[in-house]
């Protein structure tokens, strides 16, 4: 009588085949493909076992080597389904072995010959002693499967392996025949039903209908029982088991729609997570008028950052005038942590520091995981802290890293760091550094209008002052005419003719600098200008303690051009090599130098200074482009500067010399 109660089974069965393969296709995880390969040879199992008519390969005496290949297929959809759910493995070399292909292929081995060789029967004699063997190896490696299983205690997995294999082998001994292979099949199924609550730690509708699935898989072996191919009842559960590889097989594709749902719910959270997290770095206000005043607010940010983020300790470390890093700011860490990341920051070198080649912490994220070690000293507090790494996100300039956000003491460090949750913090770090360079270049634009609003001043204290001081003059010159005077007040009178004399030439100069010039081009004493310039500037030289040196040659022919912007690009690179000489350490000396020289038919004013050379000379008049590196504004001097010289007839060039310095060489047409 055909068996036409599995034929429903055995349909929705390979029906289901598809869908198990296009989740894998989807998901592209071992779960999914494990499941499909376990369902697929459950399939072939299910065509040699059953009687359906036309198609009867379930005579094991007819039929014997296609009996070996459905027993085979069973054993090994059991093994999948459990490797799915306890993927554990060995290495030999390179390669990583589950203990599920040492565990199965003795039992293959087994089927192949209880139904190939002996049709079904048990041999005896010496070739009995086969089977016993087999089924001992299969044994081993699945103690030595329990005893790799990590979450709880390894005694109960050896245990239950134990029992199971020892009921196995006196079913070999004692039945024989290829019940011994039934039994492992259903105790495989049964171990797997209880592995789905605990892989999964949850209780629904798909961990439910998989684990009552396997369960009812595992009933299998009461086939042997006499009363279960007696009358309705025995059949009806015959259909029941049959039917549990359907509920089983939904029972997965439910778990793997349910993961994947959690998967979704869990990106969907971290998404809004991130997105209310820029929101509240966008409220930051970080418009300031002065890179200090920026700075100092360093220690705000860091508090938004531990309060909106998964880290619960933040610092930023930012590059200074100086040429060193300096922690401008920290959340969460406690005064020592604080004082020994104030010291490891001056320590870290400028050149290379998270530079574009280093490591990134996550795929497709901006940060890096930084070592500190390299930058400790012996006896650090911070290795006494256990703090010797932390995720750092740069804060890039356009040659070299401005700054760096350090962020450390992740929430529930079981959840590792993505991409989603670094986003918003490097959204926060690019818009630190851009307005950071803003502020710089603001503060260094509002020094370069100082120089504009000096002629306006200069014209009115030039009015002021002239009339007075010619009134002192004449005086002072009628004074010194009296002859009844003695020599004490002709001294005196003498220091005041000196004075006012000294006055009468800086107010000359500043009446030159002052005086319109429009678009006029003339013949401009190259002299005249730079002494003027010596005269009124040499205090601020030396208020900065920098040694001014200026040298002219005599007799140098004037040249063509508008006095007022020549005047303005000679300040331009004094301010600049100003900038650069401040930068050196203490123990260097801080020089600049003037110099102008005719040669052919130009003449060559040179501002040289003893500060950092040009990484690039060719572009260092090029806008918005540091030079030396870590001074964005004061390139936009220097290109204004290249832009006056340009509108001239002349030209700038950038030198460096050796062993050290650089200098500005501005080139005029003679007239």
């Amino acid at each position: 009588m055909p068996d036409s109660y599995h034929l429903p089974a055995l349909v929705l069965t390979v029906l289901l085949l598809p869908a198990f393969f296009q989740l894998y296709l989807r998901f592209r995880d071992a779960w999914t493909l494990l499941w499909f390969l376990g369902f697929f040879f459950a399939a072939i199992r299910m065509l040699q076992f059953y009687n359906l008519g036309a198609w009867n390969y379930s005579n094991t005496e007819t039929h014997p080597w296609i009996a070996a290949v459905g027993q085979t297929s069973i054993l090994i959809s059991s093994a999948l389904f459990l490797a799915s759910l306890a993927p554990l493995g060995f290495r030999v070399g390179k390669i990583r072995i589950l203990y599920a292909i040492p565990f199965a292929i003795p039992l293959v081995a087994y089927a192949f010959l209880i139904y190939g060789l002996y049709g079904g029967g048990t041999p005896g004699g010496l070739p009995f002693l086969i089977f016993p063997a087999l089924g001992a190896l299969s044994l081993f490696a699945g103690c030595a499967w329990a005893i790799s299983f990590r979450g709880i205690p390894r005694g109960i997995p050896l245990a239950l392996c134990i029992v199971l294999g020892a009921a196995g082998l006196w079913i070999c001994v004692r039945v024989g025949g290829a019940w011994p292979l039934t039994f492992v099949e259903c105790a495989t199924h049964f171990v797997t039903a209880m592995l789905v609550f605990y892989v999964f730690r949850r209780v629904s509708p798909g961990t439910i209908l998989a684990s009552l699935g396997f369960l009812g898989w595992s009933l299998n072996i009461g086939q042997t029982l006499p009363f279960m191919h007696q009358g309705e009842p025995g059949i009806w559960v015959i259909r029941a088991i049959a039917m549990s590889k359907v509920v089983a097989a939904i029972g997965m594709i439910l778990l793997a729609l349910e993961d994947q749902l959690a998967i979704n719910q869990t990106g969907q959270l971290r998404e809004r997570h991130a997105r209310e997290e820029m929101e509240a770095y966008a409220r930051l206000n970080l418009a300031r008028r002065r890179v200090e005043d920026f700075d100092r607010q360093a220690a705000t940010v860091c508090q938004a950052i531990v309060s909106n983020s998964r880290f619960h300790q933040a610092a930023l470390v930012l590059l200074q005038n100086t040429g060193h890093y300096r922690l401008a700011g920290a959340a969460g860490f406690d005064d020592a942590t604080i004082n020994a990341l104030d010291a490891l920051a001056t320590r870290i070198p400028v050149s290379g520091f998270l530079d574009s080649g280093s490591q990134a912490a996550v795929e497709h994220s901006l940060a890096i995981n930084l070592d500190l070690t390299p930058f400790l000293v012996p006896g650090d507090d911070l290795t006494r802290l256990k703090l010797t790494t932390v995720h750092a996100i740069p804060l890039r300039g356009r040659t070299s890293t401005e700054g760096a956000l350090f962020l450390t003491g992740i929430e529930d460090p079981s959840k590792p760091v993505s991409a989603v949750d670094l986003l918003p913090l490097e959204v926060l770090a690019s818009r630190l550094q851009s307005v950071r360079g803003q502020t710089m270049m603001l503060e260094k634009l509002v020094e370069s209008e100082k120089f504009v609003g000096l002629g306006q001043l200069a014209g009115n204290v030039t009015r002021q002052l002239n009339n007075p001081l010619t009134v002192i003059l004449g005086y002072a010159s009628l004074l010194d005419e009296t002859e009844d005077l003695n020599p004490q007040a002709h001294k005196a009178i003498e220091a005041i003719l000196n004075e006012a004399r000294h006055m009468r030439l800086t107010l000359e100069s500043l009446a030159r600098m002052s005086r319109p010039q429009g678009d006029q081009v003339a013949a401009i004493s190259v002299t005249e200008l730079l002494n003027d310039l010596e005269q009124l500037h040499r205090s601020e030289f030396v208020q900065r303690s920098i040694d001014f040196r200026v040298h002219i040659s005599p007799a140098l022919p004037r040249v063509l051009g508008n006095a007022q912007q020549v005047r303005q690009a000679v300040l331009y690179c004094l301010q600049f090599a100003m900038d650069a000489v401040e930068r050196l350490d203490t123990t260097n000396e801080k020089t600049v130098r003037l110099e102008a020289v005719a040669e052919n038919n130009q003449v060559q004013i040179l501002v040289a200074h003893s500060g950092s050379r040009f990484p690039v000379p060719a572009r260092a008049f090029d806008p918005f482009i540091p030079e030396p590196a870590g001074d964005e504004s004061s390139s936009l001097g220097l290109s204004m500067c290249a832009s006056i010289l340009r509108e001239n007839n002349g030209k700038a060039s950038a030198l460096n010399f050796e062993p050290r310095g650089a200098g500005i060489l501005l080139e005029l047409q003679a007239a």
